[in-house]
């Protein structure tokens, strides 16, 4: 039952603080397409972290084409991460969250990318869709920042993650690697 309660009772909040805050504001402004994607972030990060699934989806896995990056390079993934740093993202990032060299810390990363680009995409749909609400009734430029907001603060975040996870993956696979061959050498 709880499984069940704790979910849904999170979307009704979330929903109902998002037509509240429609209602509240006029949809084509800077601060509704701001405060929306942070009032999501808000609802959104409270579900994920509640859910305790591992999340094992083949979605999750990364693609031939990914591994390298390349596209995601090409996309201006590089950019944004300077973006990030230059704002100080990734500091309180790397405070709350440091990065270790051990199989248990690369697993919770791993663990923290998937639920991270859930959440993001999650959010990148339903504000697509109030974009598109606002596109057909009050015409695209008054949906312009709700697309600016929506890239920057979820497209642009799903895609870091799916360029993240493959060298997660790889420094996963190398330290596993290391720790057999030291059990091996050692004869246990």
């Amino acid at each position: 039952m709880k499984k069940i309660f704790l979910p849904l009772l999170i979307v009704i909040a979330a929903l109902g603080s998002t037509i509240f805050l429609a209602y509240s504001m006029r949809m084509q402004s800077l601060s509704f397409a701001w405060a929306l994607n942070f009032l999501l972030m808000f609802w959104v990060s409270i579900f994920t972290e509640t859910q305790t699934k591992e999340l094992t989806s083949p979605y999750y896995t990364a693609k031939a084409w990914e591994r390298e990056g390349k596209l995601y390079g090409y996309l201006g993934i590089n950019l944004f991460r300077k973006m990030l740093v230059i704002i100080g993202w990734e500091k309180l990032n790397k405070k709350s969250n440091p990065i270790e060299k051990n199989v248990k810390a690369l697993e919770h990363n791993l663990l923290r990318t998937k639920k991270s680009e859930l959440g993001h995409l999650i959010i990148f749909l339903i504000v697509l869709v109030v974009s598109v609400v606002v596109a057909v009734n009050r015409g695209l430029r008054d949906a312009m920042w709700l697309i600016i907001f929506n890239v920057l603060f979820n497209l642009y975040p799903v895609l870091l993650q799916r360029y993240n996870r493959p060298r997660i993956e790889r420094a996963l696979q190398l330290i596993r690697r290391n720790e057999q061959g030291k059990r091996y050498r050692h004869g246990a």
